[in-house]
């Protein structure tokens, strides 16, 4: 697998990371397990997950988190992996209230610490924005993390293209270490945002794309296959006809844009 420099750190990551929303929960220890292991066999060093995985079902919160944990410890492979997850998400129950203040991210990442069973996480996000909050201060606090050792670089997840700018700018200005990578939704297929059931979700766009051209800013996206959108039209499991693809993505632009993937994968 190829292995990609993300630039203004020390970190190389495979080029394909493995998204671990089910480990512990939809898919078993055992499976999860496996899923890792052929992974890393393959050449991948980088699991993607979060504090909030799979905390809308019942049983243990943070699942994903513990099982991630567990395994490195089983196989002692820590050092071999970019440790990454993602905090300051909203509590399920209140999706409307920010969780970005100092004391919210700091219990987060002290969490994240304990299940994943490691010293530092190399690669922390903020998995939401709180647009009324200024992004200086989460930059200082993220900042504060760092030279305590719990965090190597950091990243946001699902803000704005504005709100990047503003944090990159006042890091920037005060001498601080910066966003080194933005995780945005992204994938081969159109998204229609109005449609999104989220609205804290957010979506790469022109201007986003441009920034991150014009920045050289590393973009790890998430949904990259759009939820297998393109595959399981091809083998039938949804149709453009019957409405049952989802509705930010049902739009005349990835029709078309199947109908191109067929050809090119013929």
């Amino acid at each position: 697998m190829e292995q990609v420099k993300i630039p203004g750190t020390e970190l190389t990551s495979s080029s394909l990371a493995l998204g671990g929303v089910p480990f512990g929960s939809t898919l078993d220890e055992k499976k999860s397990f496996a899923l890792m292991d052929a992974y890393v066999a393959n050449g991948g060093n980088m699991i993607d997950t979060a504090e909030v995985y799979a905390n809308w079902l019942p049983g243990e919160k943070s699942i994903s988190e513990s099982t991630i944990g567990h395994w490195m410890k089983v196989r002692g492979n820590r050092n071999k992996l970019i440790v990454t997850t993602k905090g300051a998400h909203p509590r399920m129950s209140t999706m409307q209230i920010s969780r970005l203040s100092r004391e919210e991210i700091s219990e987060d990442v002290e969490g994240s610490l304990r299940r994943l069973q490691v010293d530092t996480i190399d690669l922390y996000w903020l998995h939401r924005d709180d647009r009324d909050r200024n992004a200086g201060e989460i930059m200082e606090t993220l900042n504060d993390l760092a030279k305590e050792g719990k965090i190597r670089y950091f990243g946001c997840s699902n803000w704005t293209t504005e709100r990047i700018l503003e944090a990159q700018l006042y890091a920037e200005s005060h001498g601080l270490q910066a966003f080194s990578a933005n995780q945005p939704m992204w994938s081969l297929a159109s998204v229609d945002p109005s449609k999104n059931e989220d609205p804290t979700l957010v979506v790469m766009d022109e201007n986003m794309f441009k920034l991150h051209c014009d920045t050289g800013l590393t973009s790890i996206p998430y949904s990259s296959q759009a939820q297998g959108l393109f595959t399981k039209l091809n083998e039938g499991r949804l149709s453009f006809n019957n409405d049952s693809v989802a509705a930010i993505y049902r739009s005349n632009s990835n029709r078309e844009k199947f109908d191109r993937i067929r050809i090119l994968a013929e």
